[in-house]
Formats: structure tokens, C-alpha cells, sequence
């Protein structure tokens, strides 16, 4: 993918209304919409597309459909993230959270629905490809990799880490020990599936992880920035919430001067992992240096 993503973002969203449309009940299939179609960015999605086309020189179908089921988790993961048993959150992305809009029930559904709805995506037509050993092996791992990515290893794991840690005297190991799991396990497994699904080699694959690894982490070290520094007005929801909520950020630990120290570290370490692949590193290289500076 070039600095050009605009085909893929349409790609990604005409799919997903595709899917969505699939819902046979009204109230949550609006409730699940409402949340995928607030305004995000399409990060993992688009890093999952890249990293298939980077290996293969393409995408096809099931690509897009593993880069929806992504979206569709980590939508899930905001709409129970908002609700009052977690952050108790009434904005997101500049819009009321999904529980304001369709009450706490509906809004644990939608979760559910999007959650499911993902490995519906990805396990859809699997057995058609049961003489293909090979497609069906990358499929198998990219899925697992989203799954592990997004679980009790990887994004709820972080999740539950981040509670615990509530109010406490929180190591450094430990700050990276919940970020790496809450928010840079779904990044790398974006991109590993993508990867898996191109076919990639152990080389490409060590590189590409070892990129999202550090990319997921700057990501996290960049949002605790904004939660201290940023405008609401940009960010769509309320700035300070994590010091009022007691949360270990970045800047709590280590002070604003050196999380930006840290987070230029990240980056360029991200970078550096993908220089030598040249021409297919440009998206690569682009999306590290636009979330360094983001204002949202």
C-alpha cells in the first residue's frame, strides 16, 4: 500500500456495511453500526491489508474480510470499554458512547455481536479450501494470531492488568506489561495475519512483528500524551481521565519529557525494523511517523 490508503479505507468500510447488514435484529444491528461507523481511523484494518499486500503484492477478499473482523474487535473492545462496570465513559470520538445511545444491555450485545461476527468473517467458506492445504494454513494462522491477539493473551489479558493496577504504585516493566497486552497485541496481530495470509517468510514475518510491536507501543505511549496534553475538541472525548481514575499512563510514570523521549525511541525503532524493504516500507514508515505526531 502506498501513502495513498483511501481504495483501502473504501474497501474496508463497504465491507463492513456489508457484514453488518447481515444482522437479522434492527436494534443491534444499529447499535453495531453506530459504534464501527463513528469515525475511526481503520489502523489495524489498513495494517493488516498492507502487511498482506507488502508480502504477496495484493489483497483479495479474504484478506479484507480478516481486515473487517479486526475493525469489528477492536469496536467491540471500545463499547465495553465506555461501559460504567469499566471507564464509564459517555463520549467516543466526539459522539455519545454506544451504552448513552442504546442502554448498557444493547451495547454488551453489540459487543458480543461484533466479536462473533469477526470469526464469522474470517472462518467464513474455510472448508472450501480444504484442497488447498496451503490457504488453508495461512487462514488457521492468521486466525489464531487474532485470537491469541485479542484474548486472554494478548488485549483482554492488558485489560484486566490495567484494572488491577488502578491506584497503585505501577513498575515500569509493569506499565509495559499491561500496554503491550491491552494495545499492541491486536496491532501485531493485524499485521501477523496479514503476513500469515500473504504468505510471508520467517524474515518478513520477524521484521513485520517486530515493527508492530514497537508501533503498538508508541501508540499507547501517544494516547496517555493527548490524555495529559491534548484538546478535547480534537480527541472527541474528555482529556485528564486517566489521572482522575487513578490509570498508570506514561506520563504519570515517567513525566511528559521523557514519554516523548520514549515515544520517539518507539518509533524510530518501528522505522528501522522496515527501512530495508524501500518502496514496499513507505506505508509503513508513513502510518509510524502520523500517529507520532496525531492530535487524536
Amino acid at each position: 500500500m502506498s501513502g495513498d490508503n483511501t481504495s483501502a479505507i473504501s474497501a474496508i468500510n463497504g465491507r463492513l456495511g456489508e457484514i453488518l447488514g447481515t444482522c437479522r435484529e434492527s436494534p443491534l444491528r444499529e447499535a453495531m453500526a453506530y459504534s464501527v461507523n463513528s469515525g475511526g481511523k481503520r489502523l489495524r484494518p489498513q495494517l493488516l491489508l498492507a502487511a498482506c499486500e507488502s508480502v504477496c503484492g495484493g489483497y483479495d477478499a479474504i484478506a479484507l474480510d480478516f481486515a473487517c473482523a479486526i475493525e469489528m474487535i477492536h469496536t467491540y473492545s471500545l463499547i465495553h470499554d465506555d461501559l460504567p462496570a469499566m471507564d464509564d465513559d459517555d463520549m467516543r470520538r466526539g459522539i455519545a458512547s454506544n451504552h448513552k445511545v442504546f442502554g448498557e444491555a444493547t451495547a454488551i450485545l453489540a459487543g458480543d455481536g461484533l466479536l462473533t461476527s469477526a470469526f464469522e468473517a474470517m472462518s467464513k467458506d474455510l472448508l472450501l479450501h480444504f484442497d488447498d492445504p496451503e490457504q488453508l494454513k495461512r487462514r488457521i494462522r492468521a486466525m489464531y494470531e487474532i485470537a491469541k491477539g485479542s484474548g486472554c493473551k494478548g488485549m483482554i489479558a492488558g485489560q484486566v492488568a490495567d484494572i488491577e493496577a488502578v491506584g497503585k504504585q505501577c513498575s515500569k516493566e509493569m506499565l509495559d506489561h499491561i500496554n503491550f497486552n491491552k494495545t499492541a497485541a491486536l496491532i501485531a496481530a493485524a499485521i501477523k495475519a496479514g503476513a500469515y495470509i500473504g504468505g510471508a517468510n520467517k524474515e518478513i514475518l520477524m521484521d513485520l512483528t517486530n515493527y508492530a510491536e514497537n508501533l503498538g507501543i508508541a501508540f499507547q505511549v501517544a494516547d496517555d500524551i493527548l490524555d495529559v496534553s491534548g484538546y478535547e475538541a480534537l480527541m472527541g472525548k474528555k482529556t485528564g481521565a486517566d489521572t482522575q481514575k487513578n490509570k498508570s499512563t506514561y506520563p504519570g510514570l515517567y513525566g511528559l519529557e521523557e514519554s516523548q523521549r520514549r515515544l520517539e525511541e518507539l518509533t524510530e525503532a518501528a522505522i528501522e525494523a522496515m527501512q530495508k524493504y524501500y518502496d514496499n516500507a513507505e506505508f509503513f514508515i508513513e502510518i509510524a511517523k502520523e500517529l507520532k505526531t496525531r492530535t487524536t
